[in-house]
């Protein structure tokens, strides 16, 4: 599959005239040939691939890389130099998003006769479509969600700080095989819920409250994300009702998605049903992101999103209502489109629920 994953990119490589791409970013070259690493530099030419890093990550590299040849530098960008000076290029593509303009600097001036060239996403849209091994692993990390998730359902309680409960669920998650938190797990309570990163805080929560809980992990680099909205015993009914358009809005997005379906008409159903029952204004952000190596990559589903649905797609359906000084609800699952059909990865109920009688 890593060969495969290569000759794509020579494939772009030959359409904007490349001779070679460099590659500095630790997901797209762990993407290409297997290192997990933080710190090396990935050369990919019309016959060879070779990677290059530092002596803490040889070993690992061995270990790991998939490449034609696996070298040790003292120093990078000399690498680089020496790199692209042995095998002649003259045109080398860069990730003009991934690289700063320093860097860029300091490659001209190392290789003055090199043409540097942009080659925009090419490496990030291929990782757009997910293998059959990437969907197993992003399964994998959808099944320790849930089951960080049932651990620690039964301690929300009234009075628990937002914090103890993302901390619980970090623990969690870690003791089910999570490698690492996903990002600063959201828990935001009572009128925090109206905020959409509401990143866990001091604040107990109260009975009455909805709690929104967005969280995840990564397993064999790649992400889990989800996200669930609780009621903390008797909610008012505002809050009931806002609850009940956001669950119809994520269900309606999902029985929409399908092949060659245009990103931005799911995330239209969800919106125009949200705005249908008075709560437009109230639902600011995109209805979805793809995760994969990255919690947060393509495709994007938005009213602005040119993306065609096609198989192999991870993303997620994420739509919600935040009304400052009230609260909020967001309910997010990740799905994958397989052989034509919508497969939900993740599997925290989502339901209605209350957490106390």
């Amino acid at each position: 599959m890593l060969k495969s994953r290569v000759a794509q990119v020579r494939n772009t490589m030959q359409n904007l005239r490349l001779d070679g791409i460099v590659l500095f970013d630790a997901v797209s070259i762990r993407y290409l040939c297997g290192f997990s690493g933080s710190d090396a530099v990935l050369l990919v030419t019309g016959e060879k691939l070779v990677f290059a890093t530092d002596s803490r990550y040889v070993v690992q590299a061995q270990e790991q890389v998939v490449a034609d040849e696996i070298q040790e530098y003292r120093e990078k960008l000399g690498a680089v130099s020496a790199l692209v000076e042995r095998f002649a290029l003259t045109r080398v593509g860069f990730a003009d998003k991934l690289v700063s303009v320093e860097l860029l600097h300091q490659m001209q001036d190392r290789s003055p006769a090199v043409e540097w060239r942009s080659f925009g996403d090419a490496v990030r849209n291929l990782r757009q479509i997910k293998d059959a091994g990437e969907i197993a692993d992003l399964r994998q990390a959808a099944a320790m969600n849930y089951a960080a998730y049932q651990a620690v359902r039964g301690s929300v309680c009234p009075g628990m700080k937002e914090r103890d409960l993302a901390i619980e669920l970090e623990y969690s998650l870690r003791k089910a095989g999570g490698e690492d938190k996903a990002f600063d797990f959201i828990v935001a309570s009572g009128s925090r819920g109206a905020l959409p990163h509401g990143v866990a805080s001091d604040k107990q929560i109260e009975r009455g409250e909805l709690v929104t809980i967005d969280f995840g992990t990564r397993y064999n680099g790649y992400y889990s994300d989800e996200t669930l909205t609780l009621a903390v015993g008797d909610v008012p009914a505002r809050l009931r009702e806002i609850y009940t358009v956001v669950l119809q809005a994520h269900d309606m997005a999902i029985d929409a998605v399908a092949v060659s379906m245009p990103a931005r008409e799911v995330d239209k159903v969800a919106r125009d049903h949200i705005s249908a029952r008075g709560f437009g204004e109230y639902f600011g952000h995109g209805l979805g992101h793809g995760v994969g190596l990255e919690i947060h990559e393509l495709p994007v589903l938005s009213p602005r999103s040119e993306v065609l649905l096609e198989n192999g797609m991870v993303f997620t359906v994420e739509p919600g209502i935040y009304i400052p000084g009230v609260g909020g609800v967001r309910i997010e699952d990740t799905v994958c489109l397989v052989d034509g059909r919508v497969e939900v990865l993740t599997r925290c109920p989502k339901v209605f629920t209350s957490v106390v009688a």
